[in-house]
């Protein structure tokens, strides 16, 4: 079992989900999140003041897929959110230990679905 993080621009959101839904992935958590890397930000005047905006929206999604998903998972996220430039974003993938499905009390491969 794997965790795919990914954060993506917002505005890619629905091509994102769109590409998932395509590969057969319904599940999922979405987040509004702000942060930085390689764009570093860009520098704003509002009323007459320079003001330096480094922390950027971001959206992050998490998803929990069984090992036979996390490649079609990772695809259809970048094929969403892939524009070629600076701040498409970033996909982690990490070991998931355990999950439990609260409803039923699943564990494992069954509790993810």
């Amino acid at each position: 079992m794997k965790l795919v993080i990914a954060y993506i621009q917002p505005h890619k959101l629905n091509d994102v989900k769109q590409a998932l839904y395509a590969a057969e992935i319904h599940k999922m958590s979405v987040t509004n999140a702000l942060g930085c890397g390689q764009q570093k930000g860009f520098h704003e005047t509002y009323r007459g003041v320079d003001i330096e905006v480094n922390l950027l929206k971001k959206v992050r999604l998490e998803i929990a897929v069984n090992e036979e998903f996390v490649q079609s998972t990772v695809d259809a996220i970048i094929t969403g959110a892939k524009t070629g430039n600076i701040g498409d974003g970033k996909i982690l993938v990490v070991n998931l230990e355990r999950c439990v499905r609260i409803r039923t009390g699943e564990e494992g491969k069954a509790a993810i679905g």
